[in-house]
C-alpha cells in the first residue's frame, strides 16, 4: 500500500500500476517471526546463505503476474518490473531469468539474488538489452550502498552496460525520496511511451 501511494504521485494516465503484496512468512533474520516477505532472508552479508527455492518460487509468482497481463492484452515488452529492497531484488532476478521480453526494470535499494548462479559474461536471455534503473541511498543501513555498487557491476557484465543506469541519493537511508521518484517517473515514461 505504501508504494501505491508513492506511485500515485508519479503516475502516467496511460500506464497500469500493479503493486502485489508479498506473502506473510517466517523470516530467519527476523528471529523467525512472520512478516511480509517474498522469500526468506537468512543474513545480510554478501556471502550469506540464500533461500534459493524461495527466490525461484517468488520469481515464478511474478512470471504468473506477467502472463496474466499478457492474457489481458498487454504485450510483455510493454511491462516494466520494479520493486524496493527485496521486491527490487526479485524484479532483477525475474527479469534476468524470464523468457518474456520486458520493457525494463526499476530496482530500488536492492541487490541481485543468487548472483553466483548466473554465468560469467553476457547472458543469452531475451532481456540482455533490457534497460535497468537502479537506485540506492548512500546512507542505507539495511542494504548497504556497496551491495548496490556490486550489483550494478555484475549487471553491466551480464547485459548491455549502456542500458544500466545507477543513481545514488545523498543522505537517503533504506527508503525513497522525491528525487528518486522523479527519476523513476522519467524512466517509466521513456520506456513506456503512450501509444
Amino acid at each position: 500500500h505504501g508504494w501505491s501511494e508513492a506511485l500515485a504521485g508519479i503516475r502516467s494516465p496511460h500506464v497500469k500500476y500493479i503493486c502485489p503484496h508479498a506473502p506473510v512468512m517466517p523470516v530467519s533474520l527476523n528471529m523467525n517471526m512472520a512478516m511480509p516477505s517474498w522469500f526468506d532472508i537468512i543474513g545480510l552479508s554478501p556471502d550469506a546463505q540464500e533461500d534459493e527455492a524461495g527466490i525461484k518460487q517468488a520469481a515464478e509468482n511474478v512470471k504468473a503476474l506477467i502472463d496474466q497481463e499478457v492474457k489481458n492484452g498487454i504485450p510483455s515488452n510493454r511491462i516494466i518490473l520494479g520493486g524496493f529492497s527485496q521486491g527490487g531484488a526479485l524484479s532483477l532476478y525475474t527479469a534476468l531469468t524470464t523468457q518474456q521480453k520486458l520493457a525494463g526494470v526499476v530496482a530500488l535499494s536492492c541487490w541481485l539474488p543468487l548472483r553466483a548462479s548466473f554465468p560469467q559474461g553476457t547472458i543469452s536471455s531475451v532481456n540482455k538489452e533490457i534497460p535497468v534503473l537502479q537506485c540506492h541511498g548512500d546512507c542505507d543501513p539495511l542494504v548497504p550502498l556497496m551491495f548496490g555498487s556490486l550489483t550494478v557491476e555484475k549487471l553491466k557484465s551480464m547485459i548491455n552496460p549502456a542500458n544500466v543506469t545507477f543513481r545514488t541519493y545523498s543522505g537517503m537511508m533504506h527508503s525513497s525520496c522525491i528525487e528518486e521518484m522523479m527519476d523513476v517517473k522519467q524512466f517509466i515514461d521513456k520506456h513506456l511511451p503512450s501509444v
